[in-house]
Protein backbone atom coordinates (compact mmCIF):
# COMPACT_ATOMS: atom_id res chain seq x y z
CA UNK A 1 0.00 0.00 0.00
CA UNK A 2 1.38 3.20 -0.83
CA UNK A 3 2.09 5.97 1.67
CA UNK A 4 -0.06 8.76 2.63
CA UNK A 5 1.95 12.53 1.56
CA UNK A 6 0.63 15.48 2.58
CA UNK A 7 1.78 18.75 0.83
CA UNK A 8 1.80 22.01 1.85
CA UNK A 9 1.59 24.33 -0.69
CA UNK A 10 -0.47 21.66 -2.75
CA UNK A 11 -2.30 23.71 -4.94
CA UNK A 12 0.35 26.24 -5.57
CA UNK A 13 3.14 25.88 -8.80
CA UNK A 14 5.27 23.65 -7.97
CA UNK A 15 2.71 21.86 -5.60
CA UNK A 16 0.20 21.23 -8.17
CA UNK A 17 2.34 19.83 -10.53
CA UNK A 18 3.92 17.70 -7.61
CA UNK A 19 0.65 16.62 -5.88
CA UNK A 20 -0.58 15.46 -9.55
CA UNK A 21 2.66 13.46 -10.38
CA UNK A 22 2.82 11.53 -7.02
CA UNK A 23 -1.38 10.76 -7.16
CA UNK A 24 -0.55 9.57 -10.66
CA UNK A 25 1.76 7.31 -8.81
CA UNK A 26 -0.64 5.57 -6.50
CA UNK A 27 0.22 7.64 -3.31
CA UNK A 28 -2.45 9.31 -1.07
CA UNK A 29 -1.91 12.19 -1.70
CA UNK A 30 -3.48 14.97 0.71
CA UNK A 31 -3.28 18.76 -0.29
CA UNK A 32 -2.44 21.77 2.22
CA UNK A 33 -3.82 25.19 1.62
CA UNK A 34 -3.25 27.83 4.22
CA UNK A 35 -6.39 28.98 2.67
CA UNK A 36 -9.93 27.60 3.39
CA UNK A 37 -9.87 23.88 2.54
CA UNK A 38 -11.91 23.34 -0.87
CA UNK A 39 -12.91 19.79 -2.35
CA UNK A 40 -10.73 18.11 -4.58
CA UNK A 41 -8.94 19.95 -7.53
CA UNK A 42 -10.26 18.60 -10.90
CA UNK A 43 -6.79 17.46 -11.40
CA UNK A 44 -6.08 15.71 -9.17
CA UNK A 45 -9.63 14.17 -7.86
CA UNK A 46 -7.81 11.51 -5.99
CA UNK A 47 -6.75 13.90 -3.43
CA UNK A 48 -8.09 15.39 -0.33
CA UNK A 49 -7.78 19.19 0.65
CA UNK A 50 -7.09 20.11 4.65
CA UNK A 51 -5.95 23.44 5.44
CA UNK A 52 -3.28 24.52 6.83
CA UNK A 53 -3.05 27.37 8.96
CA UNK A 54 0.40 28.57 10.70
CA UNK A 55 -1.30 30.18 13.25
CA UNK A 56 -3.19 26.86 14.39
CA UNK A 57 -1.11 23.97 15.71
CA UNK A 58 -4.23 22.25 16.32
CA UNK A 59 -4.80 22.87 12.03
CA UNK A 60 -1.44 21.28 11.19
CA UNK A 61 -1.38 18.85 13.81
CA UNK A 62 -5.32 17.69 12.15
CA UNK A 63 -3.00 18.23 8.69
CA UNK A 64 -0.25 15.67 9.72
CA UNK A 65 -2.15 13.16 11.23
CA UNK A 66 -1.87 9.93 9.54
CA UNK A 67 0.86 10.96 7.41
CA UNK A 68 3.98 8.98 6.51
CA UNK A 69 5.80 11.44 4.70
CA UNK A 70 4.73 15.47 4.55
CA UNK A 71 6.46 17.27 1.03
CA UNK A 72 6.92 21.51 2.34
CA UNK A 73 6.18 23.47 -0.31
CA UNK A 74 4.34 26.39 1.24
CA UNK A 75 6.15 29.68 0.92
CA UNK A 76 6.06 33.22 -0.14
CA UNK A 77 7.29 33.48 -3.42
CA UNK A 78 10.54 35.47 -4.19
CA UNK A 79 8.45 38.53 -5.17
CA UNK A 80 6.68 39.20 -2.26
CA UNK A 81 9.68 37.84 0.03
CA UNK A 82 11.70 41.21 -1.74
CA UNK A 83 8.24 42.78 -0.79
CA UNK A 84 7.93 41.42 2.65
CA UNK A 85 11.35 40.03 4.20
CA UNK A 86 9.73 40.25 7.61
CA UNK A 87 6.69 38.25 6.29
CA UNK A 88 8.80 35.98 4.44
CA UNK A 89 10.59 35.20 7.62
CA UNK A 90 7.72 34.17 9.29
CA UNK A 91 6.22 32.45 6.68
CA UNK A 92 9.50 30.78 4.81
CA UNK A 93 11.53 30.32 8.42
CA UNK A 94 9.01 30.37 11.01
CA UNK A 95 6.44 28.84 9.02
CA UNK A 96 8.63 25.73 8.23
CA UNK A 97 9.58 24.56 11.66
CA UNK A 98 5.98 25.09 12.95
CA UNK A 99 5.20 22.11 10.30
CA UNK A 100 7.57 20.68 11.26
CA UNK A 101 7.09 20.14 15.00
CA UNK A 102 3.57 19.15 13.84
CA UNK A 103 5.18 16.50 11.57
CA UNK A 104 7.36 15.37 14.53
CA UNK A 105 4.40 15.64 16.99
CA UNK A 106 2.19 13.61 14.81
CA UNK A 107 5.14 10.71 14.68
CA UNK A 108 5.55 11.20 10.47
CA UNK A 109 8.32 9.40 9.19
CA UNK A 110 10.33 12.03 7.03
CA UNK A 111 9.95 15.44 5.81
CA UNK A 112 11.19 16.62 2.85
CA UNK A 113 11.40 20.62 2.19
CA UNK A 114 11.58 22.16 -1.04
CA UNK A 115 14.20 25.04 -0.79
CA UNK A 116 16.18 26.66 -3.11
CA UNK A 117 19.58 26.75 -5.33
CA UNK A 118 19.82 30.69 -4.59
CA UNK A 119 21.06 29.91 -1.12
CA UNK A 120 24.16 29.66 -2.64
CA UNK A 121 24.41 33.15 -3.69
CA UNK A 122 23.17 35.38 -6.38
CA UNK A 123 23.83 35.23 -9.81
CA UNK A 124 24.51 31.81 -9.51
CA UNK A 125 27.96 30.98 -11.30
CA UNK A 126 31.10 28.30 -11.38
CA UNK A 127 30.80 24.86 -9.30
CA UNK A 128 28.34 24.13 -6.95
CA UNK A 129 27.67 21.39 -5.00
CA UNK A 130 26.59 20.66 -1.24
CA UNK A 131 29.74 21.41 -0.70
CA UNK A 132 29.82 24.97 -1.66
CA UNK A 133 29.30 27.65 1.12
CA UNK A 134 26.19 28.96 1.15
CA UNK A 135 25.73 32.65 0.72
CA UNK A 136 21.83 34.07 0.13
CA UNK A 137 21.65 37.43 -0.63
CA UNK A 138 17.98 37.66 -1.11
CA UNK A 139 15.61 37.71 1.51
CA UNK A 140 13.91 34.74 -0.34
CA UNK A 141 17.04 32.56 -0.14
CA UNK A 142 18.12 34.03 3.35
CA UNK A 143 14.38 32.42 5.02
CA UNK A 144 14.97 29.19 2.86
CA UNK A 145 18.21 29.09 4.41
CA UNK A 146 17.12 29.62 8.08
CA UNK A 147 13.78 26.45 7.61
CA UNK A 148 16.37 24.33 6.13
CA UNK A 149 18.77 23.95 9.40
CA UNK A 150 15.38 23.60 11.45
CA UNK A 151 14.94 20.51 8.92
CA UNK A 152 18.35 19.05 8.96
CA UNK A 153 18.84 19.39 12.45
CA UNK A 154 15.44 17.16 13.41
CA UNK A 155 17.23 14.67 11.15
CA UNK A 156 20.58 14.87 13.00
CA UNK A 157 18.67 14.43 15.77
CA UNK A 158 16.53 11.03 14.47
CA UNK A 159 13.66 12.41 15.31
CA UNK A 160 12.58 12.29 11.72
CA UNK A 161 14.34 11.44 8.13
CA UNK A 162 14.15 15.45 7.58
CA UNK A 163 15.14 16.37 3.64
CA UNK A 164 16.10 19.66 2.57
CA UNK A 165 16.54 19.91 -1.22
CA UNK A 166 17.79 22.96 -2.82
CA UNK A 167 16.25 23.24 -6.19
CA UNK A 168 17.06 25.24 -9.08
CA UNK A 169 14.89 26.64 -12.07
CA UNK A 170 11.96 24.47 -12.20
CA UNK A 171 9.30 25.08 -15.30
CA UNK A 172 6.88 24.01 -16.95
CA UNK A 173 3.00 24.66 -17.30
CA UNK A 174 0.98 25.14 -14.12
CA UNK A 175 -1.96 22.54 -13.61
CA UNK A 176 -4.15 25.31 -14.17
CA UNK A 177 -3.65 28.69 -15.27
CA UNK A 178 -4.70 31.02 -11.93
CA UNK A 179 -1.75 29.49 -10.04
CA UNK A 180 0.25 32.86 -10.21
CA UNK A 181 3.68 32.24 -11.38
CA UNK A 182 3.56 34.15 -15.02
CA UNK A 183 6.35 36.19 -14.18
CA UNK A 184 8.78 32.59 -13.93
CA UNK A 185 10.78 33.07 -17.03
CA UNK A 186 9.35 30.17 -19.23
CA UNK A 187 5.92 30.86 -18.22
CA UNK A 188 6.09 34.88 -19.00
CA UNK A 189 7.76 34.13 -22.52
CA UNK A 190 5.27 31.62 -23.62
CA UNK A 191 2.49 33.78 -22.37
CA UNK A 192 4.24 37.01 -23.91
CA UNK A 193 3.97 34.63 -27.11
CA UNK A 194 0.55 34.06 -27.13
CA UNK A 195 -0.48 37.52 -26.12
CA UNK A 196 2.12 39.31 -28.21
CA UNK A 197 3.70 37.36 -30.82
CA UNK A 198 6.88 39.01 -29.47
CA UNK A 199 9.70 37.88 -26.65
CA UNK A 200 10.80 40.76 -24.66
CA UNK A 201 13.74 40.09 -22.15
CA UNK A 202 14.60 43.14 -19.56
CA UNK A 203 17.93 42.13 -19.67
CA UNK A 204 20.63 40.79 -22.30
CA UNK A 205 20.50 37.79 -21.48
CA UNK A 206 23.42 36.33 -21.26
CA UNK A 207 23.39 35.10 -17.56
CA UNK A 208 23.48 31.48 -17.05
CA UNK A 209 20.40 29.43 -15.36
CA UNK A 210 20.00 25.89 -14.39
CA UNK A 211 16.66 24.34 -15.77
CA UNK A 212 15.09 21.62 -14.64
CA UNK A 213 11.76 20.38 -15.63
CA UNK A 214 8.65 20.27 -12.94
CA UNK A 215 8.09 16.49 -14.66
CA UNK A 216 11.72 15.90 -12.79
CA UNK A 217 10.76 17.71 -10.10
CA UNK A 218 7.71 15.48 -9.02
CA UNK A 219 10.18 12.39 -10.17
CA UNK A 220 12.56 13.27 -7.65
CA UNK A 221 10.21 14.07 -4.83
CA UNK A 222 9.05 10.34 -5.47
CA UNK A 223 12.09 9.36 -5.23
CA UNK A 224 13.34 10.58 -2.00
CA UNK A 225 9.63 9.58 -0.13
CA UNK A 226 11.08 6.18 -0.70
CA UNK A 227 14.54 5.95 -0.69
CA UNK A 228 15.58 4.02 2.20
CA UNK A 229 16.96 6.18 5.34
CA UNK A 230 20.26 5.16 5.37
CA UNK A 231 21.20 6.30 2.13
CA UNK A 232 19.71 9.81 2.54
CA UNK A 233 23.07 10.94 4.19
CA UNK A 234 22.57 14.10 5.79
CA UNK A 235 19.57 14.78 4.47
CA UNK A 236 20.66 17.66 1.94
CA UNK A 237 20.70 17.37 -1.79
CA UNK A 238 20.87 19.30 -4.95
CA UNK A 239 18.34 19.44 -7.20
CA UNK A 240 18.40 20.41 -11.29
CA UNK A 241 18.49 19.58 -14.67
CA UNK A 242 22.03 19.19 -15.66
CA UNK A 243 21.02 22.18 -18.47
CA UNK A 244 22.89 25.66 -17.87
CA UNK A 245 22.10 27.58 -20.79
CA UNK A 246 21.85 31.49 -21.11
CA UNK A 247 18.69 33.06 -20.87
CA UNK A 248 19.04 34.59 -24.29
CA UNK A 249 19.13 30.38 -25.37
CA UNK A 250 16.08 29.81 -23.31
CA UNK A 251 13.83 32.72 -24.98
CA UNK A 252 15.04 31.26 -28.69
CA UNK A 253 13.99 27.84 -28.01
CA UNK A 254 10.81 29.19 -26.44
CA UNK A 255 10.21 31.24 -30.34
CA UNK A 256 11.50 27.90 -32.10
CA UNK A 257 8.83 25.83 -29.91
CA UNK A 258 6.11 28.17 -30.35
CA UNK A 259 6.72 27.95 -34.53
CA UNK A 260 6.04 24.40 -33.88
CA UNK A 261 3.20 24.74 -31.71
CA UNK A 262 1.29 28.08 -32.67
CA UNK A 263 2.55 28.31 -35.88
CA UNK A 264 4.60 31.54 -35.63
CA UNK A 265 7.71 32.29 -34.46
CA UNK A 266 8.20 35.78 -31.91
CA UNK A 267 10.39 38.46 -32.44
CA UNK A 268 12.87 38.61 -29.95
CA UNK A 269 13.72 42.01 -28.16
CA UNK A 270 16.63 42.34 -25.43
CA UNK A 271 18.57 45.12 -24.58
CA UNK A 272 22.67 44.99 -25.70
CA UNK A 273 24.77 43.45 -22.80
CA UNK A 274 26.53 46.11 -21.52
CA UNK A 275 30.49 46.82 -21.39
CA UNK A 276 32.05 43.94 -20.18
CA UNK A 277 28.96 42.22 -19.66
CA UNK A 278 29.91 38.31 -20.24
CA UNK A 279 28.33 34.63 -19.49
CA UNK A 280 29.71 33.43 -16.33
CA UNK A 281 29.71 28.81 -16.25
CA UNK A 282 27.03 27.31 -14.00
CA UNK A 283 27.73 24.24 -13.21
CA UNK A 284 24.73 23.16 -10.92
CA UNK A 285 26.32 19.33 -9.79
CA UNK A 286 23.40 16.77 -8.64
CA UNK A 287 26.04 14.16 -8.35
CA UNK A 288 25.03 13.38 -4.72
CA UNK A 289 20.96 12.70 -5.66
CA UNK A 290 21.85 10.51 -8.75
CA UNK A 291 24.85 7.89 -6.77
CA UNK A 292 21.10 7.11 -4.72
CA UNK A 293 19.64 5.94 -8.11
CA UNK A 294 17.39 8.85 -9.45
CA UNK A 295 18.32 9.67 -12.87
CA UNK A 296 17.04 12.55 -15.05
CA UNK A 297 14.27 12.17 -18.03
CA UNK A 298 12.37 15.73 -18.18
CA UNK A 299 11.68 16.75 -21.71
CA UNK A 300 12.35 20.43 -22.22
CA UNK A 301 10.41 20.99 -25.48
CA UNK A 302 7.39 18.94 -23.95
CA UNK A 303 6.91 21.13 -20.50
CA UNK A 304 7.54 24.53 -23.66
CA UNK A 305 5.20 23.12 -25.60
CA UNK A 306 2.52 22.75 -22.73
CA UNK A 307 2.77 25.29 -21.68
CA UNK A 308 2.38 27.44 -24.62
CA UNK A 309 -0.76 25.48 -25.09
CA UNK A 310 -1.93 26.16 -21.80
CA UNK A 311 -1.31 29.48 -21.97
CA UNK A 312 -3.38 29.44 -26.18
CA UNK A 313 -6.27 28.49 -24.22
CA UNK A 314 -6.02 30.54 -21.34
CA UNK A 315 -4.70 33.95 -22.67
CA UNK A 316 -5.63 33.67 -26.47
CA UNK A 317 -8.45 35.54 -26.58
CA UNK A 318 -6.71 38.51 -24.92
CA UNK A 319 -5.35 39.22 -28.32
Amino acid sequence: MKQTILLTGGLGYVGGRVSRFLAGQGFNTRLGTRGRAVSAPAWCPSASVVQTDFASPESLDHACKGADCIIHLAAMNEIDSANDPVGALEVNGTGTLKVLRSAERMGAARFIHLSTAHVYGAPLAGRITEESLPRPVHPYAITHRAAEDFVLAAHDGRRLTGITVRLSNGFGAPVVPSVNRWTLLVNDLCRQAVEGRALALKSSGVQQRDFITLEDVGRAIAHLIELPPDRCGNGLFNLGGETSISVAAMTERVAARSAAVLGFTPAIERPPALPGEASVALDYRIDKLKATGFALTGDFDAEIDATLRLCKEAFGAAR
